[in-house]
C-alpha cells in the first residue's frame, strides 16, 4: 500500500523543523508528534534522535523530551544504548509476524461478537469506507486511511483492554507497512476481502465474519512479511493458526510459499475457491 522504497536504507539526517510547533509543548504532545513521525516512516529505522535539535524545534527543555523518549522506548519505537544515544528502533520481521499472530487470535472472535450489536448506521460507515478504498486504490496513503477507517468502525466497540492491544499491534504493523510495503496487488485483495466481511456482517453471519477476517489477516501477514524477506521462517503465526484449526502449506523450517494453500479443518463456505496473491483457499481433505 505504501511504497517508500529506499527510505529505510537512507543516510540518517537531521530531524526537520516544523512551523507548527509552539512553546510549552507537553510530554503527551511530544509523544504524539514523535510517534506519528516514527510510525509513518518519516524517521526511519536506525535514525539518531538529536535531543538538541528536537528541543529547539519543539521549544522545550530536555526534561520533557527525555520523558517522551522513555515512553516511546517502552512502546518499542525507540532504543537507547550507552555512548550511542537514542535511535529509532529497527523493524524486525519476526516481531511483525508476532503482531499478526496475536491479532489473529484476538480480533476475529471479537469482531464476530460485535456483529449482533453493530447498527445499520455503523454498517453504512463501513460501506462508505469500502467505497473510499475502491476510489483510492491507486493512492497508497488515502487507501490505507480508508482501510483503517473501515476496521475502526468495529474496533472502537472492543472492550478497552482489547482495543488497547489491537491499537498497539496495528501501530507496529502500520510502521512496517509505511517503511517497506510495496506489494502493488494488495489493495485489490483487501477490497475483495473487506467486501466479503461487511456483507457477512450485514447478513448477521457471525461465523463467516470470523473466518473472513482470519483469512484477511493471514493474507496481510504473508504479504508484508514475505515482501520483506521471501525466505522468512514462520513460527508464531503457525502456532496461532494451529490454535484456530487452520492448516497452511509450509515446509519443516516454517517457510511458506506464495501463494500458499490453506484450509480450515471445519470449513465455512463463506469463502469458496477464494484466491489472492498470497493464499489459495481449499477444502480440508476428506
Amino acid at each position: 500500500m505504501l511504497n517508500t522504497a529506499g527510505r529505510a536504507g537512507g543516510k540518517a539526517g537531521p530531524v526537520g523543523n516544523s512551523p507548527k510547533t509552539r512553546s510549552g509543548t507537553t510530554v503527551d504532545e511530544l509523544c504524539t508528534a514523535l510517534r506519528d513521525r516514527i510510525v509513518s516512516g518519516k524517521y526511519f529505522p536506525g535514525q539518531r534522535m538529536s535531543q538538541e535539535q528536537l528541543a529547539a524545534e519543539f521549544k522545550v527543555s530536555r526534561t520533557p523530551l527525555r520523558e517522551a523518549f522513555q515512553r516511546l522506548e517502552a512502546d518499542g519505537l525507540l532504543v537507547s544504548t550507552a555512548n550511542r544515544g537514542v535511535h529509532v528502533a529497527p523493524i524486525v520481521n519476526s516481531e511483525t509476524e508476532q503482531s499478526y499472530a496475536l491479532r489473529i487470535l484476538v480480533e476475529p472472535p471479537t469482531v464476530a461478537a460485535m456483529v449482533e450489536v453493530l447498527t445499520d448506521a455503523e454498517i453504512e460507515q463501513m460501506q462508505t469506507a469500502l467505497a473510499d478504498m475502491r476510489k483510492y486504490r491507486d493512492h497508497n496513503k488515502k487507501f490505507q486511511k480508508a482501510h483503517q477507517a473501515f476496521h475502526d468502525v468495529i474496533r472502537v466497540l472492543y472492550p478497552k483492554s482489547f482495543a488497547e492491544l489491537s491499537h498497539s499491534l496495528h501501530t507496529m504493523i502500520y510502521r512496517h507497512q509505511s517503511v517497506y510495503l510495496s506489494h502493488q496487488r494488495t489493495p485489490e485483495d483487501f477490497i475483495d476481502l473487506d467486501s466479503d466481511l461487511v456483507e457477512a456482517i450485514a447478513e448477521g453471519r457471525t461465523g463467516s465474519a470470523r473466518r473472513i477476517l482470519e483469512f484477511h489477516l493471514i493474507d496481510a501477514a504473508l504479504g508484508l512479511v514475505l515482501d520483506a524477506d521471501p525466505d522468512h521462517e514462520f513460527d508464531s503465526l503457525l502456532v496461532a493458526l494451529r490454535g484456530r484449526d487452520i492448516v497452511i502449506e509450509h515446509d519443516d523450517a516454517g517457510r511458506i510459499p506464495r501463494p500458499a494453500r490453506i484450509y480450515w479443518l471445519d470449513h465455512d463456505k463463506a469463502l469458496p475457491e477464494r484466491a489472492t496473491s498470497n493464499l489459495i483457499l481449499t477444502y480440508a481433505p476428506r
